[in-house]
Formats: C-alpha cells, structure tokens, sequence
C-alpha cells in the first residue's frame, strides 16, 4: 500500500485550536498579505487562499464588514463580491486550467458554514475525476502543493 503525507492538514483534522475573534477580520488586520494568504485587496471585499482547501486554487472572497448574512451587506459590496469572484475564476483558469468549478456560499452554521459569522463565498477549480477513490473511501484530499505556494502563484496571475 501507498503512503501519502499531508501534515500541514494535522491541525485541521485534529480540531485546531481556534484562533481569537474572526479569521477573515484577522487576516484583514493584518499587514502582510502574504503571512495571511490574501491574494487581493478591493474596496469592499478581498480574495483569501481556503488555508484548508478543497482542491489547490480554492479562495474564498469575503467582505470586509464582519456580517453573517447576504442581506446585510448594501449592495456595492455584494456586487463586489461577486466581481471578485468573477476575477477569481478567471485568474484560476489560468493559472490551473481546471474544467469546472464550485462557486457559492454555505450560509449558516446549519448549511455547512465553518465560519458562520463572517459570509463568504467559496471558489473551487474542479477536474475530471477529482472526486477518485481518495476523498470518496480514503476520505483524504491529496493536493499537489500547500496553501502558500497556491497564494504566491494566484496573487502573480492576479496582477
């Protein structure tokens, strides 16, 4: 049998210790982005690396309100988003090619949402066949590079 190595998702699996307050307002705070792995500053909202991703290339673009619903965003930032997320796909498809991808958001601890109190929309590259034996009977993810190298080669393509 095969062996693979993903330590860098031990923390994940093993219920990490949750850091204070909001991770999208404390990678926000911060003044280097790539410490934080923002990939892109706009107006209203900015592009984020998913520190613990579905596949490589999966950002999440958040607002820079800390609200928990769409609704509460005005419109110019919802707009935003959306725009960023646009931009997102389309740097993504350069710089990875994959065939498809996810675009949404889980809205609520109830629907899934890992930070419920900050919305946030997740965009995933997707490729034929990424759903293989691994993540469906292994229930493990193998990705082919880790979260910075993903921020470095996202935020070149971003420009």
């Amino acid at each position: 049998m095969k062996q693979m190595s993903t330590p860098w998702r031990r923390k994940y699996i093993e219920g990490h210790a949750k850091e204070e307050g909001c991770v999208f307002c404390n990678a926000l705070a911060k003044q280097d982005d790539t410490q934080s792995l923002i990939v892109h500053r706009g107006q209203r909202a900015f592009v984020i690396v998913n520190l613990y991703p579905y596949t490589n290339g999966h950002l999440m673009v958040a607002p820079n309100d800390h609200q928990s619903a769409l609704e509460a965003l005005d419109a110019e930032t919802r707009a935003e988003i959306m725009e960023l997320s646009t931009r997102a796909i389309a740097v993504l498809k350069d710089v990875y090619q994959p065939h498809a991808f996810n675009l949404g958001a889980n809205i609520g601890k109830a629907a899934g949402a890992g930070v419920p109190d900050h919305i946030h929309m997740h965009v995933v590259p997707r490729w034929n066949g990424d759903s293989s034996f691994m993540p469906v009977v292994g229930e493990t993810r193998v990705l082919p590079e880790t979260v910075e190298e993903t921020c470095q080669r996202v935020r070149a393509a971003w420009k």
